[in-house]
């Protein structure tokens, strides 16, 4: 009976050293902030004919494209001035000056502001497309537009952003259908959005940056 007992008490004291040497559970990780998502660059090539510096209409046409993502929101302008690597270094680095150029100015007339853009000339030092010498290869006679990658509003806030806009510049006169959009900032911003660019571009009011 003794031995019993004193078996019981040792099985009960070893369980209670167990319990006690259990590890505990570790908290979990506290979970991150979701962020605004961010805009992924985006880049924009402007092609040339071998020895020139003027713009195509297809040129034309992509330079369009690069001011309307400026416009809803690029971020800052980088020109980078690229030539194939026919000609001689010299000359070559200058045609790639002038071809940046072109498409700054043309970026301006599209109404992206020239303090926005920022430009670089690499002549056939750093090409898209590696070739070996007096290789004609268009996708390096180009002018590439990047974008910086920045944080965007949402739609509700971008939205009203544009509306701000319109009431500052359009203090007398508002058009009925840019009201309407006005007030479905809140409840429908992504259809409201297109309205109101469509008449801030159309009244050439500068767009607000969505950052």
């Amino acid at each position: 009976m003794l031995r019993t007992l004193v078996l019981a008490a040792g099985a009960m004291l070893l369980l209670g050293a167990c319990e006690q040497n259990q590890p505990t559970a570790a908290a979990p990780a506290p979970t991150a902030m979701s962020l605004a998502p961010t805009a992924a660059p985006q880049t924009y090539a402007v092609f040339f004919d071998t020895g020139r510096s003027t713009l195509s209409a297809q040129s034309m046409n992509t330079i369009r494209q690069a001011a309307g993502m400026y416009k809803t929101g690029g971020g800052g302008v980088t020109l980078t001035g690229h030539t194939d690597t026919t000609g001689g270094q010299d000359e070559n680095m200058q045609l790639s000056q002038r071809r940046v150029e072109s498409v700054r100015g043309a970026l301006v007339r599209e109404g992206v502001p020239d303090g926005a853009i920022t430009t670089s000339a690499t002549g056939e030092t750093s090409l898209p497309v590696q070739t070996a010498d007096n290789v004609s290869e268009q996708r390096n006679r180009s002018v590439v537009i990047s974008f910086a990658a920045m944080r965007q509003m949402s739609d509700a806030d971008y939205c009203a952003a544009l509306s701000a806009r319109y009431r500052q510049y359009r203090t007398s006169q508002i058009d009925e259908e840019a009201a309407r959009a006005m007030g479905e900032c809140t409840t429908n911003p992504a259809a409201a959005i297109p309205i109101l660019v469509k008449n801030l571009t159309d009244a050439k009011i500068p767009l607000p940056q969505r950052a």
